[in-house]
């Protein structure tokens, strides 16, 4: 499917504007393709033939965040991590809730593809009220048509925030236009006392075969009265995070992706060595790593994101929180990391 048959009118007017579009696509700022380094025989190798726990051996543990949600959070800062990407964000009273996936799989089909490994720690409406929904990019594991159809539906019409090309989507699952706010990197919006700018990413974009690149992909910078937020979504390791230092340090919290990772599409995501060096681009403070923990989308083990972030984050000092899942936390009130995956094998 063409760009033109995916936007048209001003949102199409916006992607052709793009610095990031040229002949038809959206490209990385150093040309960098997700194109697989090397033979693919050896991925194939590794896949059939591999030993790597890539699902877990047993339940994960969960908490139920729905009754901490109901009091207001003492240093007005409270983050629970959902799974995956999907983080909801307390800041200054304003709740930020991004990519959200409470779908079964990641995938177009209901009966194939990667499955979650856990239930959500809560249901879309046990959630609390919303004031916006910030979508990094279209892939599957971040953007969820069940869940954004469930929000089209809502009561509440709570805006989205996402990048350019994505509203497309959006509107064919039912989300009213006017809900809709596409950004270019480094554009920025307020909604709702929050302001939101889209930051450069190095990543790729597509739910078909026929789409690929055809819509942006973006990291975010959330930034309420008295916090501020970095959210990569997902990326490669880019220089470019450099400049987002700059403008936008310090954050009170630092989400990195650290899963879906491996050595031939390395450009693309970041895993837990890379994410530590973005992580100093940034500026540094507290590092919740994303991207991990929920789905089978790599052939590396399910919890070795985690555990290899914790040794090199524990050999660098670097201050890392690893919250279960669906806890309710408050970053300044952590001590310490939690490495909770490693109850599972324990357990089983």
């Amino acid at each position: 499917m063409d760009a033109k048959r995916r936007s048209s009118g001003l949102r199409l007017e916006r992607v052709q504007a793009s610095r990031q579009f040229s002949d038809g696509a959206f490209r990385n700022a150093n040309g960098i393709a997700p194109n697989l380094k090397g033979s693919p025989l050896p991925l194939l190798g590794e896949y059939f033939f591999g030993d790597a726990q890539r699902n877990p051996p047993g339940p994960l543990p969960l908490e139920r965040p729905h009754e901490t949600w109901r009091r207001p959070a003492g240093s007005g800062f409270r983050v629970t991590w959902l799974g995956h990407s999907t983080v909801l964000l307390e800041l200054d009273g304003r709740r930020v809730l991004t990519d959200p996936v409470f779908g079964e799989r990641a995938s177009p089909l209901s009966f194939a593809g990667p499955r979650r490994f856990h239930p959500v720690p809560a249901a879309l409406e046990e959630l609390p009220p919303l004031d916006v929904v910030l979508l990094s990019h279209n892939h599957y594991d971040h953007l969820c048509r069940p869940t954004m159809e469930a929000l089209a539906r809502a009561p509440g019409r709570v805006p989205i925030v996402t990048a350019l090309g994505v509203g497309a989507s959006l509107e064919r699952f039912g989300v009213a236009p006017e809900r809709i706010t596409e950004l270019d990197w480094d554009e920025a919006v307020e909604i709702g006392g929050v302001r939101i700018t889209a930051a450069p990413a190095q990543h790729f974009s597509g739910r078909g075969a026929r789409d690929r690149n055809k819509t942006l992909w973006a990291s975010w910078v959330i930034q309420s009265e008295r916090r501020k937020v970095f959210f990569s979504g997902d990326t490669g390791l880019t220089k470019q995070y450099e400049a987002v230092g700059r403008a936008h340090a310090p954050f009170d919290l630092v989400m990195l992706e650290v899963g879906a990772f491996h050595p031939a599409w390395g450009g693309i995501h970041l895993g837990p060595a890379n994410a530590l060096e973005a992580f100093a681009m940034l500026g540094g403070g507290t590092l919740l790593p994303v991207h991990w923990g929920t789905f089978n989308l790599a052939l590396h083990a399910w919890d070795e994101p985690a555990e290899t972030l914790l040794a090199l984050a524990t050999e660098r000092r670097v201050r890392i929180v690893t919250p279960r899942l669906g806890s309710a936390f408050e970053p300044e009130e952590v001590e310490k990391p939690v490495p909770w995956w490693r109850e599972v094998a324990a357990a089983s």
